[in-house]
């Protein structure tokens, strides 16, 4: 197995005066140390967390700062994510040195990308989303496009939903699973799932899914739905209200789901085959996020990196009543 990533909460800090911005920082870089990264690379994503969360105050008045663990070939990587509903800017213009609107020196987003071997962004009217990832120094060609945002519902002590990346062969394989409910009983449930699909992701969705069946069986279950990617085809198979979808820039489709729960009676399990799907996004959310969007709303969205969809998307149809996952993926032909 070349790489297998069972995923956690997106760390959300909310940034609404200059007291936050240490706050981000402090986030960032803990991080960073925790996935091992020496003091000059946690220091690199110290300094853009700084510069994302202080342009978010200066330019928007307030917003939030995404900071997440990702794998990536070779390396673990830091990915941090500023979301805000400022009036937006124009990347072009605003990318180099010395341009600012806001009376500062104009080298935040040089800085930022001087710094990360990844740097894309997405903004109009409704507010901007910047993401910058960034892995160990020398450490080249290691992103792979794809990104997550996961929340847990407010106050409660654990997330709910669970979701699980793997590369084995020439095989991209996901998971997403949403536990019945929200809270702790939700979580171990989701857990259950993830924890066995990372033992053994890379086989027949159809087949999975009934292993993953006997896992939940001691939990209250849940809703999932696998995906399997390998040269140009896709294999997608999903029980319950978990939504999946296809895009690129002539337009979507919807995947389809069957009723029912994951871990209680067995029912028959059907998956479907797609050809032609290298170089679309593959979109999957829980049901914590609306499920009336359309990225033709936001022109050129869907040619930036699938972790900009993936904040946006929560930024601007999350219900805020319950745990919401929202993963996309680039399908690349890896044969």
């Amino acid at each position: 197995m070349e790489l297998t990533h069972a995923g956690e909460p997106t760390l959300i800090v909310a940034v609404e005066d200059g007291t936050q911005v240490g706050q981000v920082r402090r986030v960032a870089k803990q991080v960073a140390e925790q996935i091992g990264f020496d003091e000059a690379d946690a220091g690199r994503v110290a300094l853009v967390a700084t510069e994302l969360a202080g342009n978010v105050l200066r330019h928007a008045q307030g917003g939030e700062i995404h900071v997440a663990i990702v794998p990536g070939h070779g390396a673990m990587g830091v990915s941090v994510t500023a979301v805000d509903r400022g009036r937006g800017f124009d990347m072009t213009t605003c990318l180099p040195d010395g341009y600012s609107t806001a009376g500062s020196r104009g080298e935040g987003l040089g800085a930022i990308r001087r710094q990360s071997q990844v740097m894309d962004a997405y903004a109009d009217h409704r507010g901007s989303v910047v993401l910058a990832r960034m892995y160990p120094r020398g450490v080249t060609h290691a992103d792979i496009r794809f990104g997550v945002t996961q929340q847990g519902l407010a106050d409660e002590p654990a997330c709910g939903d669970g979701w699980a990346l793997a590369f084995a062969g020439d095989a991209t394989c996901v998971a997403l699973v949403d536990g019945l409910g929200h809270g702790h009983a939700a979580h171990v449930a989701a857990a259950a799932c993830v924890g066995a699909y990372v033992e053994a992701p890379d086989g027949d969705p159809v087949d999975l899914m009934g292993r993953l069946g006997t896992a939940m069986a001691p939990t209250r279950g849940g809703a999932v739905v696998l995906a399997r990617h390998a040269g140009d085809a896709l294999r997608y198979c999903g029980i319950g209200n978990i939504s999946g979808s296809l895009h690129d820039r002539d337009g979507s489709r919807g995947l389809a789901s069957h009723p029912g729960i994951v871990g209680t009676a067995a029912r028959r399990v059907q998956a479907f085959d797609f050809k032609a799907t290298a170089g679309k996004v593959l979109l999957m959310h829980s049901d914590g996020l609306q499920s009336r969007w359309s990225l033709h709303d936001y022109p050129g969205l869907v040619t930036r990196h699938p972790a900009v969809i993936a904040a946006l998307l929560y930024r601007d149809f999350n219900r805020g009543r319950d745990d919401v996952t929202v993963l996309a993926i680039t399908l690349e032909d890896r044969a």
